[in-house]
């Protein structure tokens, strides 16, 4: 891992209630039988001829040619008959909208400005002129972006997370916080907060902590990991041996890896206790050590962005600026336990779990489980 100690026709005929709505937009004609067809879009001629002029004695010398409109069918009429239906599907549009852009993060959602930032067809982090920009994904992305100490009973573990809301929710690695006695964090900016564990969720190696006294933070717009495609572009930022705010960039080069990680504390204290790598088993095959009895398999995103330790928690985000997904894993091309982090380096094998993984579960780390 790399901590070092740290992807939316037409409409039928309408049935039940709605197509009594348009029922009454839209009126049916009754009319009387007749020896030739009569045109359903025009009501029946009236009864008696019409009379033009101020004097209803003299009519009009040729009225079958000077017919008198019908109310209906009027300047006026015309303007105003289609402003039921309208109406109708502009109310209908406005509640989809609100409806499309909430119900599927409803659940996840805090009161107030403390509210999870989820991306949308109407917003984006970077201009569309800007669309992958490194330098200015960068600059959008880096604010939301920590770097986390976790104090140990073997020592440190270093980190790094994601800002979700302003007042201080952080996303990051289980293994990043997993044993820790304290955790210390520091945001782009280089504020320090004592931050404290929500909740844990070693099945899917993620954790959620909170900030102590924070507010007025930038939390990063969460993307969508379901459109992510091999070949698309991405930006990793993170803070790998302890350099805060490290930007590198690269490519999806694989989807749904099935990457295996330890869920033994004892396990990973020990492995961040020595070198800040810590192990995975990927493709058969173990890195950086032993993973222990005790595991769990994920499916990951695999990019060549270049992943160090400290990595772990860190963001992946897209050619938008939106996080598709939280960095956990590397190979490292050193293997001996004994030698040290600075030997350890991406060899364009990186893993990061989907964002939808991380949205899906956060209603369980808010709740407080440690599983």
């Amino acid at each position: 891992m790399t901590e070092s100690f740290r992807r939316s026709g037409e409409y039928e005929n309408p049935q039940g209630p709605q197509g009594d709505a348009y029922q009454g937009a839209y009126p049916r004609q009754q009319h009387a039988s007749a020896p030739s067809p009569v045109n359903p879009e025009w009501p029946p001629p009236p009864a008696h001829q019409p009379t033009v002029g101020p004097d209803a004695e003299h009519p009009a010398e040729h009225p079958a040619e000077h017919p008198a409109e019908h109310p209906e069918h009027s300047v006026h009429a015309k303007k105003k008959r289609p402003r039921g239906p309208i109406a109708l599907l502009a109310a209908v549009a406005i509640v989809a909208a609100a409806v499309g852009g909430g119900t599927a993060y409803a659940f996840q959602e805090l009161t107030g400005k403390n509210q999870v930032v989820s991306s949308s067809t109407t917003t984006s982090v970077v201009p569309s002129s800007k669309r992958g920009d490194v330098a200015t994904i960068a600059a959008k992305v880096s604010p939301s972006v920590v770097e986390i100490v976790a104090t140990l009973s073997s020592g440190t573990s270093t980190g790094s997370g994601v800002i979700i809301t302003s007042n201080g929710e952080i996303v990051t690695n289980n293994h990043v916080i997993s044993g820790a006695q304290s955790v210390k964090v520091t945001t782009s900016n280089g504020t320090s907060y004592t931050a404290q564990v929500v909740g844990t969720d070693s099945s899917k190696d993620l954790a959620l902590i909170k900030l102590q006294g924070a507010s007025g933070l930038t939390p990063a717009t969460l993307g969508n990991s379901a459109g992510v495609q091999v070949g698309d572009q991405v930006v990793a930022i993170g803070s790998p041996e302890g350099l805060t705010g490290t930007v590198t960039s690269g490519i999806v080069s694989a989807l749904n890896r099935d990457v295996t990680v330890s869920t033994d504390e004892g396990q990973q204290q020990q492995q961040q206790g020595g070198d800040g790598r810590w192990p995975f088993s990927f493709g058969g095959q173990q890195f950086n050590g032993d993973t222990g009895s005790s595991t769990t398999t994920y499916k990951a995103i695999q990019t060549d962005a270049s992943l160090n330790p400290g990595n772990s928690g860190g963001a992946l985000i897209d050619a938008s600026g939106d996080i598709i997904g939280i960095n956990s894993a590397m190979y490292s091309a050193s293997s001996d336990s004994s030698s040290s982090s600075s030997d350890a380096g991406s060899v364009g094998l990186g893993f990061a779990i989907p964002i939808n993984t991380v949205k899906s579960d956060l209603a369980k780390l808010r709740s407080g489980s440690t599983s």
